[in-house]
Parts: C-alpha cells; sequence; structure tokens
C-alpha cells in the first residue's frame, strides 16, 4: 500500500482536493474529523485540554467550544503549543491504526491522510509522497474570510499562526495549486493519481 500525506495552509482547498482523490479510489482519512474525535466530551483529550486551559473552553453542554479554543490559541505560540502537545500524540494513534486497517483491506491500494499540521509535527516523514495543496495568498484570505466569518485582520493573523506556504511547498513530491478553481484542480490531482497508482501497480 502507497501511503500518501496530503497537507497545505488553512483555506487553500485541501477538502476538494481530498473529494478527489477519494472519488478516483484513494482511501482518504481527514485528520482534523479525527481531531475532533480524540476531544469529544469523555475522551482523555477533553479532560486534558480542560486541565490545561479551563472549564471556560468548555459550552454548556460540556462538550468543547472550538471557536473560544481557536481565539485563544490563535493569540498565543506558546498555547497552541500546548494544545498541540495534547491532540497531536492522540491524532497520530488513530491514524496508525487506521493506515494498519487500510494496508490489510487493501494491500494493493492508495491510502492518503490529510492533515494540515503534518509537516510542522514531523509526522511526514513516515509517509510514503508528500502532496502540498497551496494556492495565491491573496486568495487563501479571501477563503479564510468567507469560510469562517472572519476579518481580514483575524484571518491574516490564523495564516501567519501557520508555517507559511513557501515552506510548506518545499517538503512536497507533489504540488497542486488550487488558485483557479475546482476544474483545474480536478485536473492536478487526475495527474498526481495517475503517477502514483502505476507505482503501486509496479
Amino acid at each position: 500500500m502507497l501511503k500518501i500525506g496530503l497537507t497545505g495552509s488553512i483555506a487553500v482547498g485541501k477538502t476538494f482536493v481530498c473529494s478527489v482523490f477519494e472519488e478516483l479510489g484513494c482511501s482518504v482519512l481527514d485528520s482534523d474529523l479525527t481531531a475532533r474525535q480524540v476531544v469529544e466530551r469523555g475522551t482523555e483529550g477533553l479532560d486534558s485540554i480542560v486541565e490545561n486551559f479551563g472549564k471556560g473552553i468548555l459550552r454548556k453542554n460540556g462538550t468543547l467550544d472550538r471557536k473560544k479554543l481557536a481565539a485563544i490559541v490563535f493569540a498565543d505560540k506558546s498555547k497552541m503549543q500546548l494544545l498541540n502537545s495534547i491532540v497531536h500524540p492522540l491524532v497520530f494513534e488513530k491514524q496508525e491504526e487506521w493506515l494498519t486497517e487500510q494496508a490489510i483491506r487493501r494491500p494493493d491500494g492508495i491510502a492518503v491522510i490529510d492533515a494540515a499540521l503534518m509537516i510542522e509535527s514531523g509526522s511526514h516523514q513516515r509517509y510514503d509522497k508528500i502532496v502540498v495543496v497551496w494556492c495565491n495568498s491573496d486568495i487563501q484570505l479571501k477563503r479564510l474570510m468567507l469560510r469562517d466569518n472572519l476579518s481580514s485582520s483575524e484571518a491574516q493573523k490564523r495564516i501567519d499562526a501557520q508555517m507559511s506556504q513557501k515552506k510548506k511547498m518545499s517538503f512536497a513530491d507533489f504540488l497542486i495549486d488550487t488558485s483557479d478553481g475546482f476544474e483545474s484542480t480536478r485536473n492536478q490531482v487526475n495527474e498526481i493519481y495517475r503517477r502514483l497508482i502505476k507505482r503501486v501497480q509496479n
């Protein structure tokens, strides 16, 4: 089985790229979804977050208020690092379980894990190939403002809190530029898939 790490900065179009890989027959795991699962109510992850950030980041029903937590960590790099030190190991464990399952179920398949902080966490080293999704900075800013209903300064603060697109791109085996929209992006994914599937079949 070929293990593909897919990454990119916030609001660059990773979700659409993953959906195309899935349409083509790849197994895809969204690490954002995994990260949500490991901090659900009653989990070790949520208990640890409350211990470190206080009960103020909980909603009345005892679930995590992600927007409130995001406002805290995006404003303070040390708090972001603290949150990542709690969540990342739990996410890695889930990813490893999933990869093991995929290798048994589809030994001649392609497994794609989508994770925004793959390079920052060092987990990119466990993949056979790295795909980095990117787009022009002004487009990224507009997409993030629209998606999360943020002001320009709020959106820029979130972008600046992450590794730069240029640095992420330097780790890539394959690059996908989503700046020109869905059709162009789909064509790039199709081409990369053709190259990957050849490698699996050989």
